[in-house]
């Protein structure tokens, strides 16, 4: 009873949080212009707040910080230093994606700001010590100071850039990750034994504060994340790591999103073009501009496709066949991205 009183507590504090922070970052962007005007790469019909982004941020650091004064059992010794370094990390990057909402950073200085965040999660022992074996299901002896701290960083910069792309449709981005944090939660709190109930805390305030983003963000939008959406991949990136390594969660769920960041990157490489600037040639954009979809189509169609595999991490624990799983998505990914091209080629 104790624990679902602590469930209900911090996801309600989280949600009711960003419901409320939502409208005030609508008028902050209005106030101060930190707008997205129409026909930007988003094509926008009207100007739209771009600092949406902050609610979840604030839902997510007050869920988290009422889950520290639940009764809940708890495990890891290193928790607190853990959260510390999550809302440290947390408000860095928030910072930055507030900064390139104003200034229009570049590539670079978006970079180091994304590595800053990452060193601060190491510094906070928020760090990939080991895998577990798919073909045995043991865990990897630990790796040495250098390959933890590049995985990490990898990882971490990595999770932020993918959420920041996938941000291009209405609910896209923020429907996602919340599917991501209700597995993280689920997979902590019932799939894990023993559970971790206060690591399970932590994907649940992110889900709270993602439901109250997301009423005002889904088709038709009325707030955009903005530049906030690099604080939302450092958030299931770290959570992916805390309580040990739930890569493989994430790497289901965000699959799709996953290798349309690297398909891309490779086409603009070929291309000759900038990999690290934005256009249109995301998977999501594609669907949307060929008028195969509507943005509210194209949403419940990503939702569906990460909810199915997400799905699948919960219902074995076997690492052999979570790696199969994975391999078909990705085989999956392919033949429709082929598809789709050669589609539009023959258009």
């Amino acid at each position: 009873m104790l624990t679902l009183f602590a469930f209900a507590i911090v996801f309600n504090a989280a949600l009711a949080t960003a419901l409320l922070a939502v409208p005030l970052a609508r008028r902050l962007s209005f106030r101060f212009g930190i707008i997205s005007m129409p026909g930007g790469r988003r094509q926008e019909p009207t100007p739209m707040a771009k600092l949406g982004g902050l609610a979840i941020f604030l839902g997510f650091t007050v869920g988290i910080i009422l889950a520290q004064f639940v009764v809940v059992q708890r495990q890891d010794p290193n928790e607190v230093i853990r959260l510390s370094g999550l809302l440290v990390g947390g408000a860095v990057i928030t910072a930055l994606g507030v900064a390139d909402d104003i200034l229009d950073l570049n590539y670079m200085q978006i970079f180091l700001g994304q590595a800053l965040t990452s060193a601060i999660a190491i510094a906070f022992q928020i760090f990939i010590e080991f895998f577990n074996n798919p073909l045995t299901g043991a865990q990897t002896d630990p790796w040495s100071p250098v390959i933890t701290v590049a995985l990490t960083l990898f990882w971490l910069v990595l999770m932020m850039n993918t959420v920041n792309l996938l941000d291009g449709s209405d609910g896209l981005a923020a429907g996602i990750a919340l599917i991501a944090s209700i597995v993280l939660f689920i997979n902590s709190a019932f799939a894990q034994q023993p559970a971790q109930t206060s690591v399970s805390l932590l994907p649940l305030a992110l889900t709270g504060a993602l439901l109250g983003f997301l009423i005002h963000n889904f088709y038709p939008a009325r707030v955009y994340m903005g530049g906030s959406a690099w604080f939302l991949g450092y958030a299931l990136g770290a959570l992916s790591i805390i309580g040990g390594a739930k890569m493989a969660t994430i790497l289901l769920v965000m699959g799709l999103p996953l290798m349309d960041l690297g398909w891309q990157m490779v086409n603009r490489l070929r291309h000759g073009n900038n990999p690290f600037r934005g256009d249109r040639g995301h998977l999501h954009f594609r669907l949307l501009d060929s008028g195969r979809l509507t943005p509210r189509q194209l949403a419940l169609s990503y939702y569906g496709f990460c909810a199915f595999f997400g799905l699948l991490t919960l219902v074995t624990a076997s690492e052999l066949f979570k790696f199969i799983a994975f391999a078909v998505m990705l085989i999956c990914i392919a033949i429709g991205f082929i598809a789709l091209g050669s589609s539009s080629a023959l258009d």
